[in-house]
Protein backbone atom coordinates (compact mmCIF):
# COMPACT_ATOMS: atom_id res chain seq x y z
CA UNK A 1 0.00 0.00 0.00
CA UNK A 2 0.90 3.63 -0.93
CA UNK A 3 0.71 5.72 2.63
CA UNK A 4 -2.22 8.02 1.84
CA UNK A 5 -2.34 11.33 3.82
CA UNK A 6 -4.87 12.51 5.73
CA UNK A 7 -8.54 13.00 3.96
CA UNK A 8 -10.58 15.69 4.86
CA UNK A 9 -14.41 15.35 3.82
CA UNK A 10 -15.61 16.86 0.54
CA UNK A 11 -18.69 15.81 -0.79
CA UNK A 12 -19.11 14.84 -4.41
CA UNK A 13 -22.12 15.80 -6.24
CA UNK A 14 -23.30 14.18 -9.14
CA UNK A 15 -24.24 16.56 -11.72
CA UNK A 16 -22.80 14.90 -14.93
CA UNK A 17 -24.64 15.56 -17.69
CA UNK A 18 -25.75 12.45 -19.95
CA UNK A 19 -24.58 10.11 -17.12
CA UNK A 20 -26.39 6.66 -17.67
CA UNK A 21 -28.36 5.25 -14.98
CA UNK A 22 -26.33 1.96 -14.16
CA UNK A 23 -28.55 -1.08 -14.08
CA UNK A 24 -29.80 -2.42 -11.16
CA UNK A 25 -30.37 -6.15 -11.36
CA UNK A 26 -30.96 -6.48 -7.83
CA UNK A 27 -30.75 -4.04 -5.18
CA UNK A 28 -28.44 -4.50 -1.95
CA UNK A 29 -30.90 -6.02 0.40
CA UNK A 30 -31.17 -8.51 -2.26
CA UNK A 31 -27.11 -9.24 -2.47
CA UNK A 32 -25.30 -11.74 0.01
CA UNK A 33 -23.56 -10.28 3.16
CA UNK A 34 -19.92 -9.74 4.10
CA UNK A 35 -19.23 -12.14 6.30
CA UNK A 36 -16.58 -10.62 8.90
CA UNK A 37 -15.95 -13.99 10.76
CA UNK A 38 -14.19 -15.60 7.49
CA UNK A 39 -12.77 -12.42 6.54
CA UNK A 40 -11.23 -11.99 9.62
CA UNK A 41 -9.94 -15.59 9.60
CA UNK A 42 -8.43 -15.02 6.25
CA UNK A 43 -6.57 -11.94 7.54
CA UNK A 44 -5.13 -13.98 10.67
CA UNK A 45 -4.02 -16.70 9.09
CA UNK A 46 -2.46 -13.96 5.84
CA UNK A 47 -0.96 -12.37 8.33
CA UNK A 48 0.19 -14.95 10.82
CA UNK A 49 3.86 -14.98 11.77
CA UNK A 50 4.32 -18.50 9.70
CA UNK A 51 3.47 -16.29 6.70
CA UNK A 52 7.00 -14.17 7.63
CA UNK A 53 5.38 -10.77 6.08
CA UNK A 54 4.33 -12.44 2.86
CA UNK A 55 7.85 -11.21 0.57
CA UNK A 56 7.46 -12.08 -3.03
CA UNK A 57 10.16 -15.22 -3.45
CA UNK A 58 10.12 -16.18 -0.22
CA UNK A 59 8.59 -18.92 2.27
CA UNK A 60 5.46 -16.74 2.98
CA UNK A 61 4.69 -16.31 -1.30
CA UNK A 62 4.77 -20.12 -1.19
CA UNK A 63 2.06 -20.11 1.65
CA UNK A 64 0.23 -17.07 0.56
CA UNK A 65 -0.33 -18.76 -3.30
CA UNK A 66 -1.33 -22.21 -1.83
CA UNK A 67 -3.77 -20.80 0.66
CA UNK A 68 -5.40 -18.42 -2.05
CA UNK A 69 -5.59 -21.33 -4.32
CA UNK A 70 -7.22 -23.67 -1.89
CA UNK A 71 -9.62 -20.56 -0.86
CA UNK A 72 -10.56 -20.41 -4.31
CA UNK A 73 -11.16 -24.36 -4.92
CA UNK A 74 -13.29 -24.17 -1.97
CA UNK A 75 -15.22 -21.37 -2.80
CA UNK A 76 -15.87 -22.95 -6.56
CA UNK A 77 -14.14 -20.74 -8.42
CA UNK A 78 -12.27 -21.61 -11.70
CA UNK A 79 -8.72 -21.56 -12.60
CA UNK A 80 -7.93 -17.79 -13.55
CA UNK A 81 -5.87 -18.64 -15.91
CA UNK A 82 -6.83 -20.36 -19.90
CA UNK A 83 -4.16 -22.86 -19.00
CA UNK A 84 -6.40 -24.80 -16.22
CA UNK A 85 -4.09 -23.15 -13.47
CA UNK A 86 -4.65 -20.36 -10.45
CA UNK A 87 -1.38 -18.60 -11.15
CA UNK A 88 0.37 -16.53 -13.57
CA UNK A 89 4.39 -16.93 -12.80
CA UNK A 90 5.79 -12.87 -12.71
CA UNK A 91 9.49 -13.09 -12.40
CA UNK A 92 11.09 -10.11 -10.92
CA UNK A 93 14.63 -9.19 -11.14
CA UNK A 94 16.60 -7.34 -8.53
CA UNK A 95 18.65 -4.59 -9.94
CA UNK A 96 21.34 -2.67 -7.67
CA UNK A 97 22.79 0.11 -9.34
CA UNK A 98 26.61 1.02 -8.92
CA UNK A 99 26.93 4.42 -10.96
CA UNK A 100 30.10 6.34 -11.86
CA UNK A 101 30.48 8.54 -9.06
CA UNK A 102 29.77 11.48 -11.44
CA UNK A 103 27.34 12.56 -14.51
CA UNK A 104 29.27 14.37 -17.01
CA UNK A 105 28.18 17.69 -19.39
CA UNK A 106 29.79 18.99 -21.77
CA UNK A 107 29.93 22.03 -24.36
CA UNK A 108 32.46 22.17 -26.53
CA UNK A 109 35.85 22.12 -24.54
CA UNK A 110 33.80 23.05 -21.14
CA UNK A 111 32.85 20.15 -18.85
CA UNK A 112 31.23 20.04 -15.50
CA UNK A 113 30.76 17.01 -13.53
CA UNK A 114 27.46 16.50 -11.40
CA UNK A 115 28.07 14.51 -7.82
CA UNK A 116 26.15 11.01 -8.09
CA UNK A 117 23.35 11.15 -5.63
CA UNK A 118 24.14 14.74 -4.51
CA UNK A 119 23.04 16.28 -7.35
CA UNK A 120 21.45 13.91 -9.63
CA UNK A 121 20.19 10.53 -8.68
CA UNK A 122 20.29 8.00 -12.33
CA UNK A 123 19.63 4.27 -12.88
CA UNK A 124 18.11 1.72 -15.19
CA UNK A 125 15.54 -0.45 -15.43
CA UNK A 126 17.99 -2.62 -18.40
CA UNK A 127 18.42 -6.22 -17.09
CA UNK A 128 22.26 -5.50 -18.47
CA UNK A 129 25.36 -5.51 -16.36
CA UNK A 130 26.02 -1.99 -17.99
CA UNK A 131 24.79 0.66 -19.56
CA UNK A 132 26.05 4.25 -20.41
CA UNK A 133 24.64 7.77 -22.01
CA UNK A 134 28.15 8.10 -24.24
CA UNK A 135 28.28 12.18 -25.13
CA UNK A 136 24.24 12.11 -24.79
CA UNK A 137 22.99 15.44 -27.25
CA UNK A 138 20.63 17.30 -24.63
CA UNK A 139 16.84 18.55 -24.78
CA UNK A 140 14.50 20.49 -23.13
CA UNK A 141 11.24 18.98 -23.44
CA UNK A 142 9.18 21.26 -20.67
CA UNK A 143 6.87 19.18 -18.62
CA UNK A 144 7.42 15.79 -20.88
CA UNK A 145 3.50 15.61 -22.03
CA UNK A 146 1.60 14.35 -25.27
CA UNK A 147 -1.98 15.14 -24.20
CA UNK A 148 -4.09 14.99 -27.21
CA UNK A 149 -7.21 16.05 -25.49
CA UNK A 150 -5.32 19.41 -23.91
CA UNK A 151 -4.32 19.93 -27.68
CA UNK A 152 -0.72 19.65 -26.00
CA UNK A 153 2.49 18.05 -27.18
CA UNK A 154 6.03 19.45 -25.65
CA UNK A 155 7.77 16.73 -28.21
CA UNK A 156 6.44 19.31 -31.19
CA UNK A 157 9.00 19.03 -34.61
CA UNK A 158 11.92 16.77 -32.81
CA UNK A 159 13.43 13.70 -32.49
CA UNK A 160 14.82 12.42 -29.33
CA UNK A 161 15.85 9.06 -30.61
CA UNK A 162 19.10 8.44 -28.80
CA UNK A 163 19.16 12.00 -26.95
CA UNK A 164 18.68 12.54 -23.29
CA UNK A 165 15.64 14.70 -22.64
CA UNK A 166 15.32 16.96 -19.47
CA UNK A 167 11.74 17.69 -18.16
CA UNK A 168 9.91 19.18 -15.68
CA UNK A 169 7.91 17.28 -12.66
CA UNK A 170 4.65 17.45 -11.94
CA UNK A 171 1.87 18.87 -14.73
CA UNK A 172 2.25 22.45 -16.50
CA UNK A 173 0.40 24.98 -13.89
CA UNK A 174 -2.16 26.38 -16.47
CA UNK A 175 -3.60 29.73 -14.53
CA UNK A 176 -6.34 31.50 -14.97
CA UNK A 177 -7.07 35.10 -15.34
CA UNK A 178 -7.67 35.13 -11.64
CA UNK A 179 -4.69 33.73 -11.01
CA UNK A 180 -5.58 30.19 -9.64
CA UNK A 181 -5.30 27.09 -11.34
CA UNK A 182 -7.11 25.71 -14.55
CA UNK A 183 -8.92 22.89 -13.35
CA UNK A 184 -10.60 22.20 -17.00
CA UNK A 185 -6.36 22.11 -18.28
CA UNK A 186 -4.62 19.20 -16.64
CA UNK A 187 -6.86 19.20 -13.39
CA UNK A 188 -5.96 22.16 -11.84
CA UNK A 189 -4.74 21.90 -8.73
CA UNK A 190 -5.19 17.86 -8.47
CA UNK A 191 -2.24 15.79 -10.45
CA UNK A 192 -3.15 14.10 -13.52
CA UNK A 193 -0.98 11.31 -15.52
CA UNK A 194 1.02 13.52 -16.82
CA UNK A 195 2.16 14.42 -13.94
CA UNK A 196 3.88 11.59 -13.03
CA UNK A 197 7.19 9.99 -12.94
CA UNK A 198 6.11 7.29 -14.32
CA UNK A 199 4.78 8.82 -17.23
CA UNK A 200 7.59 10.58 -18.30
CA UNK A 201 9.56 7.96 -18.21
CA UNK A 202 7.32 6.10 -20.03
CA UNK A 203 6.56 8.51 -22.84
CA UNK A 204 10.74 8.97 -22.90
CA UNK A 205 10.90 5.40 -23.74
CA UNK A 206 8.00 5.49 -26.19
CA UNK A 207 9.69 8.47 -28.33
CA UNK A 208 13.04 6.65 -28.12
CA UNK A 209 15.02 8.58 -25.87
CA UNK A 210 18.27 7.29 -24.43
CA UNK A 211 18.17 9.56 -21.28
CA UNK A 212 15.67 11.02 -19.13
CA UNK A 213 15.94 13.52 -16.10
CA UNK A 214 13.66 14.89 -14.26
CA UNK A 215 14.08 18.49 -12.74
CA UNK A 216 13.20 17.65 -9.15
CA UNK A 217 11.10 20.35 -6.72
CA UNK A 218 9.74 19.95 -3.49
CA UNK A 219 6.79 21.42 -3.46
CA UNK A 220 5.30 20.07 -7.09
CA UNK A 221 6.93 16.70 -5.92
CA UNK A 222 5.22 16.47 -2.69
CA UNK A 223 8.72 15.43 -1.19
CA UNK A 224 12.03 16.36 -0.83
CA UNK A 225 15.50 15.32 -2.98
CA UNK A 226 16.14 13.38 0.07
CA UNK A 227 13.49 10.88 -0.48
CA UNK A 228 15.13 10.71 -4.32
CA UNK A 229 18.61 9.93 -3.26
CA UNK A 230 17.05 7.33 -0.71
CA UNK A 231 15.65 5.15 -3.28
CA UNK A 232 18.70 4.99 -5.09
CA UNK A 233 19.77 1.15 -3.66
CA UNK A 234 18.03 -1.99 -5.45
CA UNK A 235 14.87 -1.56 -7.64
CA UNK A 236 12.50 -4.30 -8.49
CA UNK A 237 11.91 -4.23 -12.17
CA UNK A 238 9.69 -7.12 -14.21
CA UNK A 239 11.78 -9.72 -15.81
CA UNK A 240 10.07 -8.55 -19.16
CA UNK A 241 11.13 -10.81 -22.25
CA UNK A 242 13.07 -8.01 -23.74
CA UNK A 243 15.11 -7.51 -20.42
CA UNK A 244 13.59 -3.99 -20.56
CA UNK A 245 15.52 -3.38 -23.32
CA UNK A 246 12.49 -0.56 -24.69
CA UNK A 247 13.42 1.25 -21.56
CA UNK A 248 15.39 4.34 -22.00
CA UNK A 249 18.87 3.39 -21.17
CA UNK A 250 19.41 5.87 -18.28
CA UNK A 251 16.70 7.31 -16.06
CA UNK A 252 16.85 10.11 -13.24
CA UNK A 253 16.19 13.04 -11.11
CA UNK A 254 18.62 16.17 -10.77
CA UNK A 255 18.34 18.44 -8.08
CA UNK A 256 17.08 22.18 -8.88
CA UNK A 257 19.94 23.91 -7.43
CA UNK A 258 22.25 21.06 -10.09
CA UNK A 259 19.74 21.68 -12.76
CA UNK A 260 19.91 25.41 -12.77
CA UNK A 261 23.87 24.97 -13.07
CA UNK A 262 22.91 22.85 -16.41
CA UNK A 263 21.00 25.21 -17.88
CA UNK A 264 23.61 28.28 -16.88
CA UNK A 265 25.61 25.95 -18.81
CA UNK A 266 23.44 26.18 -21.32
CA UNK A 267 23.29 29.73 -21.79
CA UNK A 268 19.50 29.65 -20.83
CA UNK A 269 17.73 30.54 -17.22
CA UNK A 270 15.99 27.37 -15.93
CA UNK A 271 12.95 29.31 -14.73
CA UNK A 272 12.72 31.66 -17.85
CA UNK A 273 12.66 28.61 -19.28
CA UNK A 274 9.83 26.95 -16.88
CA UNK A 275 7.68 29.90 -17.43
CA UNK A 276 7.95 29.42 -21.39
CA UNK A 277 7.10 25.58 -20.25
CA UNK A 278 3.69 26.33 -19.48
CA UNK A 279 1.74 26.79 -22.92
CA UNK A 280 0.65 24.87 -25.77
CA UNK A 281 3.42 26.70 -28.02
CA UNK A 282 6.13 25.98 -26.31
CA UNK A 283 8.75 24.22 -28.26
CA UNK A 284 11.68 21.85 -27.32
CA UNK A 285 14.85 23.50 -26.94
CA UNK A 286 18.40 22.21 -27.96
CA UNK A 287 20.42 22.52 -24.73
CA UNK A 288 23.86 22.38 -26.96
CA UNK A 289 24.86 20.02 -24.48
CA UNK A 290 26.01 16.41 -24.07
CA UNK A 291 25.51 13.76 -21.15
CA UNK A 292 27.57 10.78 -19.98
CA UNK A 293 27.34 8.43 -17.56
CA UNK A 294 27.91 4.74 -16.85
CA UNK A 295 26.00 2.40 -14.52
CA UNK A 296 27.52 -0.81 -13.67
CA UNK A 297 24.84 -2.97 -12.05
CA UNK A 298 24.34 -6.43 -10.05
CA UNK A 299 20.82 -8.29 -10.39
CA UNK A 300 19.26 -11.43 -8.86
CA UNK A 301 16.03 -12.87 -9.81
CA UNK A 302 12.42 -13.46 -8.17
CA UNK A 303 10.42 -15.73 -9.44
CA UNK A 304 6.75 -14.68 -8.19
CA UNK A 305 3.15 -15.54 -8.80
CA UNK A 306 0.11 -13.58 -9.74
CA UNK A 307 -3.14 -15.88 -8.40
CA UNK A 308 -6.64 -15.54 -10.01
CA UNK A 309 -9.78 -17.47 -9.79
CA UNK A 310 -12.81 -16.31 -12.42
CA UNK A 311 -16.52 -17.08 -12.53
CA UNK A 312 -17.56 -17.53 -16.30
CA UNK A 313 -20.24 -14.93 -17.03
CA UNK A 314 -23.56 -16.51 -17.97
CA UNK A 315 -24.60 -14.84 -20.82
CA UNK A 316 -22.97 -16.66 -23.80
CA UNK A 317 -23.08 -13.19 -25.57
CA UNK A 318 -20.64 -11.43 -23.47
CA UNK A 319 -19.21 -14.24 -20.90
CA UNK A 320 -15.77 -13.48 -23.25
CA UNK A 321 -16.32 -9.46 -21.39
CA UNK A 322 -14.89 -9.19 -17.78
CA UNK A 323 -15.34 -7.04 -14.46
CA UNK A 324 -11.61 -7.40 -12.49
CA UNK A 325 -11.21 -7.49 -8.99
CA UNK A 326 -7.99 -6.78 -7.34
CA UNK A 327 -5.63 -7.16 -4.48
CA UNK A 328 -2.20 -7.21 -3.36
CA UNK A 329 -1.08 -9.86 -1.62
CA UNK A 330 2.21 -9.06 -0.64
CA UNK A 331 3.99 -7.39 2.16
CA UNK A 332 7.63 -6.50 3.08
CA UNK A 333 8.22 -9.65 4.63
CA UNK A 334 11.05 -9.57 6.96
CA UNK A 335 11.77 -6.13 7.68
CA UNK A 336 13.20 -5.34 11.02
CA UNK A 337 12.42 -4.43 14.34
CA UNK A 338 11.66 -0.58 15.16
CA UNK A 339 13.93 0.69 18.16
CA UNK A 340 12.69 -1.02 21.12
CA UNK A 341 10.96 -4.03 18.90
CA UNK A 342 12.02 -6.97 18.90
CA UNK A 343 9.50 -8.70 16.18
CA UNK A 344 11.70 -8.31 12.65
CA UNK A 345 8.12 -9.63 10.84
CA UNK A 346 6.04 -6.97 8.68
CA UNK A 347 3.12 -9.34 8.97
CA UNK A 348 1.02 -6.53 6.91
CA UNK A 349 -2.71 -7.66 8.34
CA UNK A 350 -4.56 -4.16 7.53
CA UNK A 351 -1.48 -3.64 4.08
CA UNK A 352 -3.27 -5.31 2.61
CA UNK A 353 -4.29 -8.99 4.15
CA UNK A 354 -7.66 -6.90 4.59
CA UNK A 355 -7.78 -6.25 1.29
CA UNK A 356 -6.99 -9.79 0.14
CA UNK A 357 -9.44 -11.18 2.28
CA UNK A 358 -12.49 -9.10 1.36
CA UNK A 359 -11.95 -10.36 -2.33
CA UNK A 360 -12.14 -13.74 -0.99
CA UNK A 361 -15.48 -13.26 0.46
CA UNK A 362 -16.72 -10.84 -2.55
CA UNK A 363 -16.03 -13.99 -4.46
CA UNK A 364 -17.26 -16.16 -2.21
CA UNK A 365 -20.81 -14.01 -2.07
CA UNK A 366 -20.39 -13.42 -5.91
CA UNK A 367 -20.61 -17.56 -6.16
CA UNK A 368 -23.55 -17.78 -4.81
CA UNK A 369 -25.67 -14.32 -5.79
CA UNK A 370 -28.45 -15.41 -8.53
CA UNK A 371 -29.30 -14.96 -11.03
CA UNK A 372 -25.27 -15.27 -11.71
CA UNK A 373 -23.62 -12.16 -12.94
CA UNK A 374 -23.82 -12.18 -16.88
CA UNK A 375 -20.24 -11.24 -17.72
CA UNK A 376 -17.21 -13.30 -16.39
CA UNK A 377 -15.66 -12.01 -13.12
CA UNK A 378 -12.11 -12.24 -12.85
CA UNK A 379 -10.84 -12.44 -8.84
CA UNK A 380 -6.97 -10.82 -9.48
CA UNK A 381 -4.37 -11.33 -6.13
CA UNK A 382 -0.82 -9.76 -7.20
CA UNK A 383 2.36 -9.84 -6.26
CA UNK A 384 5.27 -7.21 -5.63
CA UNK A 385 2.60 -3.86 -5.41
CA UNK A 386 5.33 -2.88 -2.46
CA UNK A 387 8.20 -2.89 -4.70
CA UNK A 388 6.23 -0.54 -7.33
CA UNK A 389 2.99 -2.09 -8.55
CA UNK A 390 4.92 -5.02 -10.61
CA UNK A 391 2.02 -7.81 -10.48
CA UNK A 392 -0.25 -5.79 -11.86
CA UNK A 393 2.02 -3.83 -14.15
CA UNK A 394 2.77 -7.54 -15.22
CA UNK A 395 -0.97 -8.44 -15.55
CA UNK A 396 -1.12 -5.11 -17.62
CA UNK A 397 0.97 -5.63 -20.37
CA UNK A 398 0.39 -9.55 -20.60
CA UNK A 399 -3.43 -9.63 -19.66
CA UNK A 400 -4.70 -13.14 -19.61
CA UNK A 401 -7.92 -11.83 -21.20
CA UNK A 402 -8.37 -8.86 -23.33
CA UNK A 403 -8.25 -5.53 -21.64
CA UNK A 404 -10.47 -3.96 -23.94
CA UNK A 405 -13.09 -6.58 -23.14
CA UNK A 406 -12.50 -5.42 -19.62
CA UNK A 407 -15.19 -3.52 -18.46
CA UNK A 408 -13.64 -2.32 -14.86
CA UNK A 409 -10.97 -3.18 -12.36
CA UNK A 410 -12.35 -2.76 -8.58
CA UNK A 411 -9.20 -2.85 -6.72
CA UNK A 412 -8.85 -3.21 -2.56
CA UNK A 413 -5.76 -1.97 -0.68
CA UNK A 414 -6.82 -1.91 2.62
CA UNK A 415 -9.82 -2.17 4.68
CA UNK A 416 -11.52 -0.07 7.22
CA UNK A 417 -10.96 -1.75 10.78
CA UNK A 418 -12.59 0.98 12.84
CA UNK A 419 -16.23 0.74 12.40
CA UNK A 420 -19.59 1.99 10.47
CA UNK A 421 -19.23 5.18 8.87
CA UNK A 422 -21.82 7.61 6.44
CA UNK A 423 -19.18 8.20 4.07
CA UNK A 424 -16.66 6.18 1.92
CA UNK A 425 -13.77 8.37 0.56
CA UNK A 426 -12.91 7.08 -3.43
CA UNK A 427 -9.43 8.45 -4.47
CA UNK A 428 -9.93 9.91 -8.14
CA UNK A 429 -13.97 10.46 -7.25
CA UNK A 430 -15.18 11.74 -10.98
CA UNK A 431 -12.55 10.20 -12.95
CA UNK A 432 -15.49 7.62 -14.87
CA UNK A 433 -18.89 5.84 -14.77
CA UNK A 434 -17.57 3.39 -11.76
CA UNK A 435 -18.24 6.19 -9.28
CA UNK A 436 -22.10 6.24 -10.58
CA UNK A 437 -22.51 2.83 -9.38
CA UNK A 438 -20.73 3.84 -6.22
CA UNK A 439 -22.95 6.21 -5.65
CA UNK A 440 -25.91 4.36 -6.52
CA UNK A 441 -24.94 1.70 -4.09
CA UNK A 442 -24.08 4.05 -1.55
CA UNK A 443 -27.16 5.69 -1.53
CA UNK A 444 -29.04 2.31 -0.83
CA UNK A 445 -26.67 2.71 2.40
CA UNK A 446 -27.97 5.87 3.07
CA UNK A 447 -24.64 7.17 2.50
CA UNK A 448 -21.83 9.50 0.82
CA UNK A 449 -18.95 9.37 -1.62
CA UNK A 450 -16.42 11.85 -0.48
CA UNK A 451 -13.04 12.92 -2.47
CA UNK A 452 -9.23 13.21 -1.04
CA UNK A 453 -8.44 16.48 -0.24
CA UNK A 454 -4.85 16.02 -1.67
CA UNK A 455 -5.62 15.62 -5.57
CA UNK A 456 -2.09 17.08 -6.11
CA UNK A 457 -0.11 14.22 -4.29
CA UNK A 458 -1.67 12.22 -7.31
CA UNK A 459 -3.15 9.12 -4.88
CA UNK A 460 -4.85 7.50 -7.73
CA UNK A 461 -1.39 6.96 -9.54
CA UNK A 462 0.24 4.83 -6.76
CA UNK A 463 -1.77 1.79 -6.48
CA UNK A 464 -2.49 -1.46 -8.47
CA UNK A 465 -5.70 0.07 -10.32
CA UNK A 466 -3.24 2.47 -12.07
CA UNK A 467 -1.79 -0.15 -14.05
CA UNK A 468 -5.64 -0.84 -15.62
CA UNK A 469 -6.34 2.90 -16.01
CA UNK A 470 -3.24 3.65 -17.65
CA UNK A 471 -4.04 0.81 -20.22
CA UNK A 472 -7.51 2.70 -20.57
CA UNK A 473 -9.47 0.41 -18.41
CA UNK A 474 -11.84 2.52 -15.80
CA UNK A 475 -10.38 1.48 -12.38
CA UNK A 476 -11.80 2.68 -9.01
CA UNK A 477 -9.78 2.61 -6.18
CA UNK A 478 -11.38 3.12 -3.20
CA UNK A 479 -10.87 3.91 1.04
CA UNK A 480 -12.04 3.89 4.07
CA UNK A 481 -14.81 6.19 5.35
CA UNK A 482 -13.74 8.94 7.69
CA UNK A 483 -17.10 10.18 9.47
CA UNK A 484 -17.55 7.06 11.61
CA UNK A 485 -21.02 6.91 13.21
CA UNK A 486 -20.95 7.17 17.23
CA UNK A 487 -17.57 8.41 17.09
CA UNK A 488 -16.61 11.57 17.74
CA UNK A 489 -15.56 14.53 15.40
CA UNK A 490 -11.98 14.05 14.03
CA UNK A 491 -11.96 10.04 15.05
CA UNK A 492 -11.95 8.79 11.94
CA UNK A 493 -8.14 11.15 11.18
CA UNK A 494 -7.14 10.23 14.78
CA UNK A 495 -6.99 6.93 13.73
CA UNK A 496 -5.41 7.29 10.36
CA UNK A 497 -2.63 9.20 12.28
CA UNK A 498 -2.31 6.33 14.65
CA UNK A 499 -1.71 3.77 11.91
CA UNK A 500 0.73 6.03 9.83
CA UNK A 501 2.54 6.39 12.82
CA UNK A 502 2.68 3.76 14.80
CA UNK A 503 1.27 0.35 12.25
CA UNK A 504 1.81 1.95 8.50
CA UNK A 505 5.08 -0.50 7.28
CA UNK A 506 5.81 -1.53 10.98
CA UNK A 507 5.86 -5.20 12.62
CA UNK A 508 2.54 -3.63 14.78
CA UNK A 509 0.66 -3.60 11.67
CA UNK A 510 -1.20 -7.26 12.87
CA UNK A 511 -4.78 -7.63 13.95
CA UNK A 512 -5.91 -5.60 16.99
CA UNK A 513 -8.24 -6.57 19.61
CA UNK A 514 -10.52 -3.17 18.84
CA UNK A 515 -11.22 -4.51 15.28
CA UNK A 516 -14.54 -3.49 14.50
CA UNK A 517 -15.13 -4.83 10.66
CA UNK A 518 -18.80 -3.60 10.74
CA UNK A 519 -17.94 -1.30 8.44
CA UNK A 520 -15.93 -3.35 6.29
CA UNK A 521 -18.82 -5.70 5.78
CA UNK A 522 -20.85 -2.67 4.64
CA UNK A 523 -18.34 -1.13 2.37
CA UNK A 524 -17.34 -4.82 0.92
CA UNK A 525 -21.39 -5.22 0.08
CA UNK A 526 -21.07 -2.06 -2.16
CA UNK A 527 -17.67 -3.25 -4.11
CA UNK A 528 -19.90 -6.46 -4.70
CA UNK A 529 -22.81 -4.61 -5.83
CA UNK A 530 -20.74 -2.75 -8.04
CA UNK A 531 -18.89 -5.44 -9.92
CA UNK A 532 -22.49 -7.35 -10.22
CA UNK A 533 -24.37 -4.19 -11.30
CA UNK A 534 -21.01 -3.81 -13.99
CA UNK A 535 -21.86 -7.49 -14.80
CA UNK A 536 -24.94 -6.79 -15.62
CA UNK A 537 -25.11 -4.06 -17.44
CA UNK A 538 -26.36 -3.29 -21.22
CA UNK A 539 -23.17 -0.93 -21.79
CA UNK A 540 -19.46 -0.87 -20.37
CA UNK A 541 -18.52 2.06 -18.22
CA UNK A 542 -16.71 4.77 -19.68
CA UNK A 543 -14.45 7.37 -18.65
CA UNK A 544 -15.93 10.51 -17.84
CA UNK A 545 -14.90 13.42 -20.93
CA UNK A 546 -11.31 15.17 -20.02
CA UNK A 547 -10.09 12.01 -18.17
CA UNK A 548 -6.77 11.77 -19.32
CA UNK A 549 -7.05 7.66 -19.94
CA UNK A 550 -10.41 8.37 -21.96
CA UNK A 551 -8.10 8.65 -25.09
CA UNK A 552 -6.48 5.11 -24.55
CA UNK A 553 -9.64 3.43 -24.13
CA UNK A 554 -11.40 5.01 -26.87
CA UNK A 555 -8.35 3.79 -29.33
CA UNK A 556 -8.70 0.32 -28.41
CA UNK A 557 -12.39 0.17 -28.36
CA UNK A 558 -12.69 1.74 -32.04
CA UNK A 559 -9.50 -0.09 -33.65
CA UNK A 560 -10.03 -3.80 -31.26
CA UNK A 561 -6.36 -3.88 -30.27
CA UNK A 562 -5.35 -4.09 -27.02
CA UNK A 563 -4.52 -1.04 -25.38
Amino acid sequence: MTKRLLIVPVLFAFACAGATEPAKPLTLAQLPDINTDRVLTDIRNLSSDEYEGRAPGSKGETLTVSYLTDQMKAIGLEPGNPDGTYIQKTSLVAITPKPATTFTVKKGAQKKDFNINKDVVVFSRRVTETVKLDNSDMIFVGYGVQAPEFNWDDFKGVDVKGKTIVVLVNDPPIAKADGSLDGSIFGGKAMTYYGRWTYKYDKAAELGAAGVIIVHETGPAGYGFNVVQNNSNERFNLAAPDRNMGTSAIQGWISIEAAADLFKMAGQDLQKLKAAAIDRNFKPVPLGLTASVTVNQTMRTVDSMNVLGKITGADAAVKDEYVIYSAHWDHLGLCGPKKGETDAICNGAADNASGTAMILEIARAMKAVKPAPRRSVLFLFVTAEEQGLLGSQYYGDFPLYPLNKTLANINIDGMNQWGRTKDLVVIGLGASDLDDYAQAAAAEQSRTLKADQEPEKGFYYRSDHFNFAKKGVPAFDPDSGVEFIGKPDGYGIQKREEYTKNDYHSPSDQVKPDWDLAGAAEDGKLFLAMGYRIANADKMPEWKAGNEFKSIRDKSMSTGKKP
